[in-house]
């Protein structure tokens, strides 16, 4: 709900205006005074100010002047019953929005206030879309020190520097292809253009191809009005196209077209339009099994892969882990309001033997769990999820011998007897006469591990 300052020092026309605007539903303080002003204004920032001209203790254009100095972006409409030109010159020149004469009809405040909220909502939205995109263009750096990391940081900055160049990025599901997609689009000269992203598989074919290409009013049933498709809006910058395996051939050619680029036309529209888009496509799909199957087309494939880049698995880079662990506990720490914690060397050494199936995303979602349980206290085992400490352990026996692992005693001797059971198919006397162990001291080690059942 806006907030209004009415400054005015007749008191009739005070309440007037006072009660006119709140029956509209704002918030409004009116006051008599220019030092009232100020100190409402102080103490509760106002969305929009009308200020008389004349106040009792100052006139309005030296308050108009105090204002702005501490908000520039502040909406002040003058009132004056003293209609001068050079006054009115005066007051636009101070920063006021507008100017209204003394009498006026109250509808035609009414306008006038309408019309300066609905700027400053349209200020608010425009500020609030340069902070994301200023915040975007921050959170673009690739956190990591290892050779594999280095050598995709320095592709992506080559192909940013080529701003025309379509890109396909490749690799496992949470690898970080968006992210590289920001980095792309934010280190090249398209930067102060508008990134645009879709999920071809998040929409049906003809749902995909109206966000893409716009349609024109009355080109189907619910088209009531014209409208642009994402290709316009991402004019003079780029396009996102998350998924582009899931792309239906029958929507396969237009993009094509446009790569090479032919104009196109809105759904049920007859005028061509052109666009100065780059294209920056992801999958985690194998097109070039899609392209030998049929199902993706040859010439799109090889137009979209001039500059194909691979993002490599977490499994690739482990060394970057610590590093990634270190920058997730920060952020997650700081939005929920918590101590930074740290995590234990056996915390981290079990991060580093798991293998990441998720990769990426699938470490942030398990630093923001532990952040979570640990509430700020020291990070350790206890607050990994359990299936990724039995796979991490199971996993380490694989790639290393059992004395080379930073692994607990019990670990050990947990891998040990479910390797027994396992290579005996699950029999727990022959297992436990082999372990040294009773059967009753058995099943209750396989209570502690939770594996009672599946060895029953």
């Amino acid at each position: 709900m806006p907030n209004l300052l009415i400054v005015e020092d007749d008191e009739s026309m005070l309440d007037t205006l006072g009660d006119i605007f709140r029956d509209a539903g704002e918030n409004v303080v009116t006051v008599p005074t220019g030092a009232d002003a100020l100190e409402e204004f102080s103490r509760n920032q106002p969305d929009l100010v009308l200020l008389d001209i004349r106040l009792p203790d100052t006139d309005g254009l030296t308050l108009l002047k105090k204002m702005k100095a501490t908000a520039p972006d502040l909406l002040v409409v003058i009132m004056t019953a003293y209609p001068q030109v050079q006054t009115a010159i005066q007051a636009m020149k101070a920063g006021a929005y507008d100017y209204i004469n003394k009498p006026f009809d109250l509808d035609e405040m009414r306008l006038v206030v309408k019309k300066a909220l609905e700027t400053r909502l349209l200020k608010d939205e425009v500020n609030r879309f340069r902070r994301e995109r200023a915040s975007t263009a921050k959170s673009t750096k690739i956190l990591g020190a290892s050779a594999v990391t280095a050598q995709m940081r320095a592709l992506i900055q080559m192909v940013a520097d080529t701003p025309r160049t379509p890109v396909l990025l490749t690799g496992e599901s949470g690898t970080g292809k968006e992210l590289a997609a920001n980095a792309i689009h934010y280190g090249s000269a398209r930067a102060h253009k508008a990134l645009v992203k879709v999920n071809c598989s998040a929409l049906p074919d003809n749902l995909l191809e109206d966000e893409l290409f716009g349609h024109e009013r009355g080109a189907f049933t619910d088209a009531k009005e014209t409208r642009k498709g994402l290709f316009e809006m991402a004019d003079g910058g780029s396009l996102f196209l998350d998924e582009i395996g899931e792309m239906s051939p029958a929507l396969q050619p237009k993009l094509l077209r446009i790569l090479e680029g032919e104009p196109f036309r809105r759904v049920g529209g007859t005028r061509e339009i052109r666009v100065d888009v780059r294209i920056i496509a992801a999958t985690n799909r194998d097109l070039s099994a899609m392209v030998e199957a049929g199902t993706f087309r040859k010439d799109l494939y090889y137009r979209l892969k001039v500059m194909e880049i691979g993002l490599p698995t977490l499994r690739q880079r482990r060394e970057d882990i610590p590093l990634l662990v270190e920058h997730f506990i920060a952020l997650h720490s700081r939005e929920m309001g918590k101590q930074t914690a740290t995590f234990t060397d056996p915390a981290v050494q079990m991060l580093m033997n798991y293998s990441w199936p998720g990769n990426v995303r699938e470490l942030r979602n398990v630093v923001e769990r532990a952040v979570i349980l640990a509430n700020g206290d020291a990070i350790d085992r206890k607050h990994l999820p359990l299936e990724l400490c039995k796979a991490a352990v199971s996993e380490s026996f694989q790639t290393a011998p059992p004395f080379s692992l930073d692994l607990t005693l019990e670990d050990l001797e947990r891998e040990y007897i479910l390797r027994t059971l396992k290579k005996l198919k699950g029999n727990r006397t022959v297992a436990a006469k082999k372990l040294g162990i009773s059967r009753s001291t058995l099943f209750e080690k396989l209570k502690r591990y939770g594996a009672e059942t599946k060895w029953s």
